[in-house]
């Protein structure tokens, strides 16, 4: 499992990694799921699918909701595919929370309440996500800390499980056991963050100047106005704006590195607290050739290599 914050390699380490092991990627990223989101989901490109075969991207279509659980059931069975094809499957990705859904398992959470969430989106309208994260501050405030206040999607879950079951407000997912069933080597991969926020503005700049609007406004001419998951991510949400005349692509564009490195930084904070992890710096591993050395050193160490 090869994990860490946006934009520190672990796609380019996955490439580097497979032409010294027989490996397959399952992608653990909440957006690169989705079909035509290009321009700002980092997605592995042509010639990375190429080098190593590439699960669980461009497998939905942007107005579906992509949940941890659903992760969870696609990911196993892409690994039980990878290991009948004589592969080492290798979860790359950014998302915390499906990372840990795949490897802790859930227990069942409350079912959704239609009638809630419409009423919660009223709210959102008129008042705007902040008046969601404010609500769940008042009745959660450890879960408001762990999500952004723009989170809708995240947000309304959480609201709407603690209005069914206030005895465990706390945790808007359940997590069955804190063991995991698997033999894995978990690696985060991590850089100087201050170069790491240099890179990310930059890409994301450059993601701007690729065409980020365009595809902004193919989705909202093919979907409509209508609130749908996808574009709940970072850059897609400010260049909504944008593409709507309500605000500029320079402002957008400031948003976005913004977002992107607050993100950067709730990831490091979420892989920080999970056992077992073992951290690569790849800078002073070499760069992605140097970490995936390391990685394949501590895959041979760990016993998984048979």
């Amino acid at each position: 499992m090869i994990a860490g914050p946006t934009g520190v390699g672990k796609t380019a380490t996955a490439v580097a990694l497979a032409r010294r092991l027989p490996i397959a990627v399952v992608s653990a990223d909440s957006r690169q799921v989705y079909r035509g989101l290009d321009a700002a989901t980092g997605k592995p490109t042509p010639a990375e699918r190429a080098a190593v075969p590439h699960h669980l991207v461009d497998i939905v279509d942007p107005d579906e909701r992509y949940q941890a659980a659903r992760f969870r059931a696609d990911a196993l069975a892409a690994i039980e595919r990878i290991q009948g094809d004589g592969r080492l499957p290798v979860v790359v990705g950014g998302t915390g929370l499906y990372i840990r859904a795949l490897v802790r398992g859930l227990d069942p959470a409350p079912p959704r309440d239609p009638e809630f969430r419409r009423e919660l989106e009223v709210v959102a309208a008129t008042a705007g996500a902040a008046a969601l994260h404010a609500r769940l501050e008042a009745l959660a405030p450890e879960v408001a800390r762990r999500l952004h206040p723009h989170d809708r999607v995240r947000v309304v879950r959480a609201l709407e499980v603690h209005r069914a079951d206030r005895a465990a407000p706390t945790e808007p997912t359940r997590w069955r056991s804190p063991e995991t069933p698997y033999t894995l080597l978990y690696v985060g991969l991590t850089r100087d963050r201050a170069r790491l926020y240099a890179d990310l503005r930059a890409r994301a700049a450059a993601m701007a100047q690729q065409g980020l609007a365009d595809e902004v406004r193919r989705l909202l001419d093919r979907y409509g106005d209508r609130p749908f998951p996808a574009l709940d991510g970072i850059g897609y949400r400010q260049f909504i704006d944008v593409v709507r005349g309500r605000a500029t692509a320079t402002e957008a564009l400031r948003l976005m590195q913004r977002e992107t490195v607050r993100y950067a930084k709730r990831q490091w904070t979420w892989f920080a607290r999970e056992p077992g992890i073992q951290w690569v710096d790849v800078d002073r591993a070499g760069g992605v050739e140097g970490a995936a050395d390391t990685i394949r050193k501590l895959a041979e160490t760990g016993g998984l290599l048979g």
